[in-house]
């Protein structure tokens, strides 16, 4: 059977097509909530460090590298003096892996993680002219290199605004329910859509620093998190927020885990 000819409409309707609404982030906040949250993270932190020691964009690859499954300040003991000795790739290499390991021995998984340091520092050699790159791409190319320490490499070497979800951001984003999610990944693309946008370059700082010293795993703090009025954790023991004030000075190195 034929189709039936479509009718044309008289000159000069207005045709109005109906576009699908955009998908709701998943968050437990409005917007408003969102930004009193980072506003007093803002007030509390105004310049949030992330706490591995490092003296360059190489040291910093480094120290994240060896921090996983490790505490910043276990990894800050060991890389002092290795970084005196070993700041650039080449002198990574002209080091070696089994004077490397010497360094790192107090760490977990320090084999495994020399091996990658030392393939690292050569593919930087050799790939890219002795520098650390400036694109997550080829960041996660290096060797014991992932998402997570690509975006904390990107965020506090070169500036750029990243999400690096470590198990304090997944936590967190999960248990307050502010962008729950799966995986890592998952919670990174929803924390990109619901942080305000001019408190992004700090946002991963500020939500690991309240991890690690307020909202524990084992038992969040509340009667000292300085958002527990607006918190919708399920978890949560207080509605009285703490004293809005601003935090002593971080002790980069002294982290307490």
């Amino acid at each position: 059977m034929a189709n039936p000819k479509l009718k044309s409409l008289p000159q000069g309707t207005n045709v109005i097509t109906r576009r699908k609404p955009a998908a709701a982030v998943k968050t437990a906040y409005s917007p408003a909530e969102r930004e009193e949250i980072f506003r007093r993270f803002s007030v509390q932190r105004p310049e949030p460090r992330g706490e591995l020691e490092h003296t360059n964009p190489f040291t910093l690859v480094v120290a994240v590298a060896l921090s996983a499954q490790a505490t910043d300040a276990g990894v800050n003991k060991a890389t002092r003096a290795l970084f005196k000795v070993a700041d650039t790739p080449q002198k990574m290499l002209d080091l070696g892996e089994d004077k490397l390991r010497d360094f790192i021995k107090t760490i977990g998984l320090y084999r495994n993680k020399a091996k990658n340091v030392i393939a690292l520092s050569q593919m930087l050699v050799d790939d890219f002219a002795g520098k650390v790159p400036e694109t997550r791409e080829e960041l996660v190319r290096l060797p014991g290199v992932g998402r997570k320490t690509a975006n904390v490499v990107l965020s506090m070497a070169f500036g750029q605004a990243t999400m690096a979800v470590d198990t304090h951001i997944f936590r967190i984003a999960n248990r307050i329910r502010l962008a729950p999610g799966k995986t890592p990944d998952e919670v990174e693309a929803r924390l990109m859509k619901v942080v305000p946008k001019h408190y992004l370059y700090h946002a991963h700082h500020w939500l690991i620093l309240h991890g690690r010293y307020t909202c524990k795993a084992r038992r969040p703090e509340c009667e000292r998190c300085v958002i527990a009025d607006i918190c919708k954790s399920p978890e949560k023991s207080s509605d009285v927020p703490a004293p809005l004030v601003e935090l002593p000075p971080q002790a980069i190195g002294e982290a307490v885990e």
